[in-house]
């Protein structure tokens, strides 16, 4: 008798535990049901510019028939809407649509669209009558032709610096440089072309910097600019390397310092002869004034002068 009312309530006790999952269980779905739930298939998604795009909002549960829902996008921390009221509004309108119940799809997605969007769904008649999903989208842009900078010529043990730049892409551009068709490696001596090569490579500023051009350097440069989106050219430029002719500049200075000072002892010869000298006025070649109008001069011997010899005739 004892032995059965103890396995009794044995298997009462054992069977509390259970009953409380079962009820907790069953309280849980009561509330799914009563509650709206969203959930998305993407929270961060990308698309290529001018590319269609779906920021999914999908509604798990809901018991209200006719719920509000809403999409903002939020570009600098300042949020602004893009579908109210059932309508497609702001930057968006004409180039989206809503897909039922809740996804946005942009049709032709441009670089001002990468910013952070949520969607939120109001449903007054359940519990818990609000959610809202928040999705970050990034538009990605293709580089543009990038600005290329290559030097004409070089001559031999100089420093030279190639440029290229582009500021379209988004992501960032990163870039390559080329030599006769021919990528340059980041380390000349991976590279047994590149070996000899004395030069700094920066994918990230588009610099190729050499430290001493050698023959071998000479050819034609073109720059890639390269992010997810694709990828841009600019045309090849000729980059010629030249010897400095020591032999040739020593010559035209020994010419030119040859020929000053020719000219200067010309000038100091000349000078010596009297070319430069000035004539002075002396008594032997001095030109007496010309007579006035009934006036005679004569000469004295001591004072070699002129004076009246007759007065004026009225």
């Amino acid at each position: 008798m004892y032995s059965r009312t103890e396995h009794f309530i044995d298997s009462k006790m054992a069977l509390t535990p259970l009953a409380c999952v079962l009820l907790l269980l069953s309280m849980q779905c009561y509330i799914s049901t009563l509650a709206v739930m969203l959930r998305t298939t993407n929270g961060k998604p990308w698309v290529n510019e001018f590319e269609s795009i779906e920021l999914s909002c999908m509604i798990e549960s809901i018991t209200t028939s006719n719920p509000r829902i809403e999409w903002k996008k939020i570009k600098n921390g300042e949020p602004s809407y893009v579908y109210f009221e059932k309508e497609i509004a702001g930057d968006l309108e004409k180039r989206a649509k809503i897909r039922e119940p809740a996804t946005l799809v942009i049709l032709n997605a441009t670089r001002s669209d990468t910013a952070d969007y949520r969607c939120e769904v109001t449903a007054p008649s359940d519990q818990k009558s609000f959610d809202e999903i928040l999705i970050s989208l990034v538009v990605r842009v293709k580089p543009v032709v990038p600005r290329c900078s290559v030097p004409k010529s070089v001559p031999v043990g100089k420093p030279a610096e190639l440029h290229c730049v582009e500021d379209e892409g988004y992501p960032k551009s990163q870039y390559q440089w080329f030599r006769n068709k021919e990528e340059i490696p980041e380390d000349p001596k991976t590279s047994p072309k590149f070996l000899n090569s004395t030069y700094t490579l920066n994918g990230e500023m588009g610099t190729l910097k050499f430290s001493a051009v050698r023959k071998d350097d000479a050819g034609a440069y073109y720059c890639r600019a390269r992010n997810e989106a694709g990828f841009s050219e600019c045309g090849p430029q000729l980059m010629e390397v030249y010897d400095i002719n020591i032999a040739g500049i020593i010559l035209g200075v020994v010419v030119v310092v040859t020929v000053l000072l020719c000219i200067t002892v010309g000038i100091f010869c000349a000078y010596k002869r009297g070319y430069f000298t000035s004539q002075k006025q002396t008594g032997n070649n001095y030109k007496p004034p010309a007579k006035g109008d009934g006036v005679d001069y004569v000469r004295t011997e001591d004072e070699g002068d002129f004076r009246h010899k007759s007065s004026f005739v009225i």
